[in-house]
This record gives C-alpha cells, structure tokens and sequence, in this order.
C-alpha cells in the first residue's frame, strides 16, 4: 500500500465533508449574509430545525418569495432556523430537488406541481398555499399579427414542453378550431418551445412570431416592439388564476410542521405588506432579482410586468384542477387523481388566526 492512501482517503472524506455541509444547512460566505447570521443564532430554532430550504425562481411572477426574502419576513418568522434559498430557472428540476431532498418548501407554478404529483402517485408534495395570479400574455409583431385570428400558420414561442404556458397556449389554439400536435409543437400553429431568457432575443431576430409567455419575458417582448394581443386574465372566471403557489415535501410537512407554518405566516404577511406598500414591495422584488439572476428590471420592463400581478393568499385550487384538465385535452398529460394534492390547514390556521377568511380547497384536499 503507497504511504500516501491515507492522506488520499482523508482528503476525500474532507471533500465528502465540503460537499455534504453545501448540500445541508451550512451558512455560506456572502457577505450580505453574515448580519443574518449573527441574528439567527439569537433567536431560538423553530421545530429543532438548523435551517429550511427554500426554492424559487427569480421571476416576477415568485413576487412573494422576492419580497419575503430581501425584506426577511421568512426569516423574522423562523427565528433561530436559518432560511436557506436555492434560485431555479424551470419548474422539473425544483421538483427534482424537492424529491432529492435537496429543498424543503418551494415557489412554483401549476403544470410542474401536477406533473409531480401525479408522478409520484400522490406521495411527494402538498401544495399548501397561494402566491400569485396572473401576469401571463400573448404578445406578438404587430407587424405580422394584428388579430387573433392572424395566430394562424405563425411561430408562438412558449417556455417549456408541458409547463403551464405551454398547456394554456395549446387549450386556447385548440378552442379557435386549430390542429396542433402536442409533442411536436407542429400543425396550424408552430409552438416553438424556447426558454425565457433567449426567446427576447428569437423575437427580435423574427424566429418567432409571437410568445404566450409569463412576466416578466411579456413585458421584455413588449419592449421589443410586441403587442400584447390577449391577457389570459381574460380567459378566467373574475379574471383570476393560479400562477405560481406554494408546495412542500410531504416528509418534511409531517415532521415539521411548525417550521411549515412558519413559512406561510411569512408568506401571508408578504402579501399583506405588498398590497400595502407596492412601490417599495416592487423596488424590493428588483433588488432581489438583481441579487439573483445578476442584473435588474429596467422600468419599461418591471412596472407592466408588476402591474399585471395579483399576489393571494388563495392557491385558487379549482383553477388548478382546470389547468389539470387543460393538458388532459392537450394531450400532454394522462388523467391524473389530484386528490390529496392540497393540505391548506396551516394556511387557514394563520389566516383565520389573523382575523380572514380561510380558502377552498375545491375538494382536492388530504382527508384525515
């Protein structure tokens, strides 16, 4: 055996080590980080836990995330147990994290919950709150798209095979008579499947004709030169939608739900202070975005982008067993059974504590 084997193996165990504390509740080194830090390490842990692990994406549409992490409203509420952030850019791989353990608790939108729900059988997640309604457009070259009827034999750009844009765009063609293959994106329409961050850019160099796309990529298109051509507010019952809601690890939800009810006192308190002060609560949203995805909003982009944004405390659960039946018909999605994806009883806890009204499963609930 070489001499050195043991100094080998001991690095690696080092390296082990490195790897296990990133993935775990570890502090990490940013600066911004340490006054969070020494205040954390004051206050007593809720549930016994280190820390919590908090996924979203650095979105408009996760407004209440933004806000709840750059103003500390999470972490005021799990006291002693730090809130630890992990930034997605799709749905698929929060809910992979979810599953590996690697997040707790997660921002997320409709399509992605589904899909891993049903996935799993109905053992991974719960969705046990609202977060967002709204804030998704069809914008188009006014040039080449002047009315609804002009979609047409044209190239609308959505983010994802599957996610939730990309299922309402496919149910809205197919209610105007059109033919599309849900798979391939070809037939009437051509839906190009493009990721957020690069369809500006296909837009701009006329690759695409038109994007059904969340904000704030709407409001960059907008930017552009596009039109927005229909609101899919206007598609809804009161105008009103799940966009983005909150989910958790079903583990994690039977151990601790103290900590879980932390984070959605957190969250209910956001929302109340973002109707409250929506000037500085949009401000606050920029300032985490540039933190997050390495530069800011400019103002022709974040004020339509916000604007279009309801924040709720409501999941708007019978939204989302319509979304569920949208994909059905889209044919990207078999019938899933959604019974048992909501648990909204410390979500109506803290409203109801707080004087409110608690929110409708739309019998899609656990039942104990």
């Amino acid at each position: 055996m070489s001499a050195t084997t043991p100094l080998r193996r001991a690095l690696a165990a080092l390296a082990t080590l490195a790897l296990l504390l990133l993935a775990g509740c570890g502090y990490g080194s940013r600066a911004a980080d340490r006054g969070t830090a020494q205040a954390v390490g004051r206050a007593p842990l809720t549930d016994g836990l280190d820390c919590v692990r908090i996924g979203y994406f650095a979105n408009v549409t996760h407004a209440t995330a933004l806000v709840a992490h750059r103003k500390g409203f999470l972490q005021e509420e799990l006291g002693g147990t730090r809130a630890r952030y992990a930034v997605f850019n799709a749905g698929p791989s929060e809910i992979e994290a979810l599953n590996a353990g690697s997040i707790d608790i997660g921002w997320i939108g409709p399509s992605p919950a589904i899909n891993g729900y049903a996935k799993s059988g109905g053992t991974s997640l719960r969705i046990i709150g609202g977060s967002a309604s709204g804030g998704v457009r069809l914008v188009v070259d006014p040039k080449k798209i002047r009315t609804l009827a002009d979609v047409e034999g044209r190239r609308i750009a959505t983010p994802q095979l599957g996610n939730t844009q990309d299922v309402a765009f496919l149910h809205w063609a197919t209610a105007q008579g059109w033919s599309i293959d849900p798979m391939t994106g070809k037939g009437d329409v051509t839906v190009v499947r493009s990721d957020n961050k690069v369809t500006p850019n296909a837009f701009r160099a006329g690759t695409v004709d038109g994007a059904w796309v969340p904000e704030p990529t709407a409001s960059k298109l907008v930017a552009e030169g596009g039109k927005v051509l229909l609101d899919e507010a206007s598609l809804w019952p009161g105008g009103r939608f799940t966009t983005t809601h909150i989910i958790v690890s079903q583990t994690f939800l039977k151990k601790h739900p103290k900590a879980v009810e932390a984070v959605l006192r957190a969250s209910v308190a956001t929302n109340r202070w973002i109707k409250a002060h929506p000037e500085q609560a949009k401000a606050a949203a920029n300032e985490q975005i540039a933190r997050d995805a390495g530069k800011a909003l400019p103002a022709e982009v974040l004020d339509p982008a916000w604007a279009s944004l309801e924040v709720t405390d409501d999941p708007l659960a019978a939204t989302l067993a319509a979304q569920a039946d949208h994909a059905v018909r889209a044919g990207l999605l078999q019938r899933p059974d959604l019974r048992g994806i909501y648990d909204l009883t410390l979500l109506n806890k803290v409203l109801t504590a707080e004087g409110g009204s608690p929110v409708d499963d739309a019998g899609l609930g656990v039942r104990r």
